[in-house]
């Protein structure tokens, strides 16, 4: 018999570590290859990890929850045929990797007798660093889950943990005593203090734990508001040209190129262009500096099967023609929503596209997608009566219309430059040529 060790798989030049979610295998289970044995999540996505042989699974070195870093070995599987010096050198690290946990269980064990340590939870990932600091200075768990992070992905920094600890204490704190009062402790994020209210439930509510997609997103969402000063503009477009020329050509596109021409692709390539236009609005503010992005990357926003949503990002949007465009699109949205996408997938993303109509809405007033400083919502194309302007004069007739509400940094992003670039989006729309060519 050989053994062979499945290792958490490389997800990505910027993914360096996942979380284990579950297990899909038990120790002693038949596994055939490609089965899934594990889930695991980073902060940007779920997925799976498949076997890549036949066997039997006789060991897993790692529980759920437990942080695991690329290249680590999740699990040793037997499988048929001779064993060779491999396997020999494997028996010797599983030994020595035993020996190992052992020594780590009793370490750990002494250091809870002194005080809980910090540990990275399904929101937030801390370097051993920031850990250690966290356990010499006695911060908490919570208190640590409140900082803001000023890192790569929002992570804690050294500097970020050690300008709390400067400011903290600064200022009283409420307390909850018998439940007398509906606020908790004062939490501080970063220099603003926020009072969470007490839920309390009847016994005939139901009650449900979030996901913990659920759990990224609010607090994602949350950091936006509190980051960027959030601004909107509005404008009405003209897509009857844009109707008709789908209407049109939809049929022998899906004959030629196997594939869905809907509207999102053509949108998507309107708002390159304006990009391209106006490239102060494709840029990120870190601090005080801004960062003029070269590449134009659209994120685009697309629902997972439990209602929640994903941003995969369409890599050097403007320099794909309609056809690449529309593949890009139909591909991303399709693997969001059956939990295939790779974790570099919704990266590196530098304006933020969202459908709202999608869902019936006319308008809406999207959350910047941080460190993004715009995100454009598309809504509903509805059939209505409108002006039409002609050189016999104007007459009323049955359009097209639809409404683009732009949401915008105001702390970079002024409203002239916010409402130029929604309205040269509008004009690439409006001045579609319905004779052209795929």
């Amino acid at each position: 018999m050989a053994k062979f060790e499945l290792k958490l798989p490389k997800m990505g030049e910027s993914v360096a570590e996942a979380t284990i979610t579950s297990w899909l295998k038990d120790v002693g289970d038949t596994i055939e290859m490609d089965d899934p044995v594990l889930e695991i999540a980073t902060d940007k996505v779920d997925s799976e990890v498949p076997s890549e042989v036949d066997g039997v699974l006789v060991e897993r070195f790692f529980n759920v929850d437990d942080v695991v870093q690329v290249g680590q070995v999740l699990a040793v599987i037997e499988t048929d045929g001779d064993s060779d010096a491999n396997s020999d050198i494997l028996v010797e690290e599983v030994e020595d990797t035993n020996e190992l946990v052992q020594e780590l269980e009793q370490t750990v064990t002494k250091a809870k007798e002194t005080i809980t340590p910090v540990v990275s939870s399904g929101n937030r990932f801390y370097s051993p660093l920031v850990k250690n600091i966290a356990k010499a200075e006695g911060v908490s768990q919570e208190e640590l889950d409140g900082i803001t992070g000023t890192g790569k992905d929002r992570r804690v920094t050294k500097n970020d943990i050690l300008n709390y600890i400067q400011n903290r204490g600064q200022g009283p704190k409420q307390v909850v005593e018998n439940n007398k009062t509906a606020i908790e402790p004062v939490k501080t994020i970063g220099a603003t203090k926020i009072q969470n209210p007490v839920v309390i439930s009847s016994g005939e509510d139901e009650i449900i734990e979030m996901t913990r997609m659920g759990k990224l997103i609010a607090h994602h969402m949350v950091e936006s508001v509190q980051t960027s000063a959030h601004v909107q503009s509005f404008i009405e477009a003209d897509v009857t040209n844009i109707w008709n020329w789908r209407k049109k050509v939809k049929a022998d596109f899906m004959k030629r190129e196997g594939e869905n021409l809907t509207f999102t692709p053509i949108f998507m390539e309107a708002i390159a262009k304006a990009l391209r236009d106006y490239p102060m609005m494709n840029i990120s503010l870190e601090g005080d500096t801004i960062v003029k992005k070269k590449n134009i990357n659209l994120g685009m926003a697309a629902a997972l099967p439990d209602g929640n949503l994903i941003v995969p990002v369409i890599k050097n949007a403007d320099q794909l023609n309609l056809v690449g465009m529309t593949k890009q699109v139909n591909d991303l949205a399709n693997r969001a929503r059956t939990n295939k996408l790779k974790p570099d997938e919704i990266q590196g993303g530098t304006y933020t596209v969202t459908n709202v109509g999608t869902f019936g809405s006319i308008m809406g007033t999207p959350i910047i997608n941080q460190p993004q400083v715009g995100i454009l919502a598309l809504g509903a194309i509805r059939k209505v009566p409108a002006v039409i302007e002609t050189p016999d004069g104007d007459f009323i007739g049955i359009r097209y219309k639809m409404f683009l509400s732009h949401s915008y940094d105001h702390r970079v992003v002024n409203g002239a430059l916010g409402g130029q670039f929604v309205k040269a989006v509008t004009d690439y729309l409006e001045a579609w040529d319905v004779n052209r060519e795929i």
